[in-house]
């Protein structure tokens, strides 16, 4: 079966570029806020819904586990059947599945709508990503990448705080129910605006690929998730872990071997390809176990309404808002190039990871630490973001773009579901060594507690387990971006070598 292409575009790109732009980060906003937006409504859930912590870290994790074990597969569908067509479809999927999870009244139900939604999110997060490299030409693309990634950086730090001012005026279903107004307008909006595109070269679908990939990543998330749980040696964890690396070495093998892959897996000799997806998965890692960790901080230990909170988490959002919509990020990236850059945005996310440890993460109150580490976060965010998945996508061939937003949007789900579990992790370890309770959560343990004294030996122990947790993050964080910094610039040098040779050949041709 033949697939036809898009019209040729005009030099420069499409005519309506920037406001089709608009539309698609809307698009992608609603659904990366739907990955942080909870954390504030923990709370609300416990009692509303009798929700247990487990009950809770199932809400959550519902949608980033369905999401992320389809990105790939969703990817090569829209590469395959329409971008276009894909979107329309993850927006009406996300838009039932925010109706849903807004009505549930038990937890039951939200896990399901949440499961739901992440499939919408899915369609969505892997054709956004390929519209914007279809519609701009090499000139704006940077520029074009730097505002995706913005609002896709401010989905995930934006989500506190748009989650408490919500649960400042309503229940907590209209965290959901505000999807579905956006996503009808998005829908709209690309039906009439978006042109199609798909791989020109109509190959067959992957089926066995697909499969393998969704129950390769499913399962490896679902062990990352569990693990802080069920311990990291229980059953529950090492049988889907064994699962899932299992299912993924079979997909590797797979994909080497059919004529039609899903995901060509010659782009992991590609050292630009190799070093910006550590990268990314590293910065999302910082970012997400972070976010997730300090909520709990500000709400449970220091006492802050989820506005409060929310209000307290926005410094990370906006810097990444001024920095990019100013054209900061983007002019840093044209300057310096993509190994300086990535070196200098993940250092940064390191020393704010580092502040918020020595100076922000304690008890008593003070917010100028953690301000400065938020700072900090959202300026290397910022920077260091655009310039790997610029570096990501230029790596893959267009008519793969699909495949290559779905590799990109399962790093960046990846590496929030491994941030959230190990630094989790981290400050568990910490906690259990400090103090002996038998409460499975937080709330819990300061609810038992027979006495004021009890209750503050409880909250140093956690501030002291988030102040190990972010120490250990920014290790992770930092020494990552010097290995990805290096592997890019080796990449760059094969590449201008490359290309000084195929200069002599012409030359030598065009004397002969």
């Amino acid at each position: 079966m033949t697939a036809s292409t898009a019209p040729a575009k005009p030099t420069g790109g499409h005519p309506q570029r920037w406001l089709i732009l608009g539309v698609i980060c809307l698009a992608q906003l609603t659904v990366l806020l739907d990955n942080t937006v909870l954390s504030v409504a923990i709370p609300s859930l416990t009692s509303e819904l009798d929700a247990t912590t487990t009950d809770i870290q199932w809400m959550i994790n519902a949608y980033s586990l369905v999401q992320s074990g389809l990105l790939l597969s969703a990817g090569n569908a829209a590469d395959r059947y329409g971008r276009k067509k894909l979107l329309a479809a993850g927006l009406a999927l996300f838009g039932l599945g925010s109706l849903a999870a807004g009505l549930a009244d038990s937890t039951t139900q939200l896990i399901a709508a949440r499961a739901g939604m992440g499939v919408g999110g899915a369609l969505l997060m892997t054709t956004t990503l390929a519209v914007v490299m279809q519609i701009f030409d090499d000139s704006e693309r940077v520029k074009a990448i730097a505002l995706w990634s913005t609002v896709a950086s401010l989905g995930f730090a934006g989500g506190p705080l748009i989650g408490g001012v919500i649960l400042n005026h309503f229940w907590w279903g209209m965290i959901f129910l505000i999807n579905i107004p956006v996503a009808v307008l998005a829908l709209v909006a690309v039906l009439k605006l978006v042109p199609e595109s798909k791989n020109p070269q109509g190959d067959r679908p992957d089926l066995l690929g697909a499969l393998l990939s969704t129950i390769g990543m499913t399962a490896v998330v679902y062990a990352i998730i569990t693990g802080p749980e069920h311990g990291w040696l229980s059953a529950e964890v090492l049988v889907p872990a064994v699962i899932g690396l299992l299912g993924l070495g079979a997909f590797a093998l797979w994909e080497l071997h059919t004529p039609y892959p899903m995901l060509d897996m010659h782009f992991f000799r590609n050292q630009k390809f190799v070093g910006a997806i550590g990268g990314s998965i590293l910065v999302v890692f910082g970012m997400g176990g972070s976010l997730f960790l300090l909520t709990q901080h500000l709400q449970f230990v220091l006492g802050y309404e989820p506005l409060e909170a929310g209000l307290r988490m926005a410094p990370l959002a906006l810097t990444i808002v001024a920095l990019n919509l100013t054209g900061i990020g983007p002019r840093i990236v044209m300057k310096l190039g993509t190994p300086p850059t990535v070196v200098l945005g993940m250092t940064l996310v390191a020393g704010g990871l580092t502040s918020i440890s020595l100076l922000g993460g304690g008890t008593d109150g003070s917010y100028w630490g953690m301000l400065l580490g938020l700072v900090l976060m959202g300026g290397g965010i910022a920077v260091s973001s655009p310039a790997m998945a610029n570096a990501i996508m230029s790596s893959i061939p267009p008519e793969k773009a699909g495949v290559g937003a779905g590799i990109n949007g399962t790093l960046a789900e990846f590496g929030n579901g491994l941030g959230v579990a190990v630094l989790g992790a981290v400050l568990n370890a910490r906690f259990a060594a400090l103090v002996a309770v038998t409460a499975t959560s937080l709330p819990a343990a300061l609810a038992a507690a027979g006495s004021a004294a009890e209750r503050q030996e409880i909250s140093d122990a956690f501030a002291s387990g988030l102040q190990t947790s972010q120490l250990v993050g920014a290790i992770a964080v930092f020494a990552g971006g010097l290995v990805a910094a290096a592997l890019l610039r080796r990449a760059e040098r094969t590449e201008a070598k490359a290309a000084g040779a195929a200069e002599a050949a012409e030359r030598i041709e065009t004397a002969a």
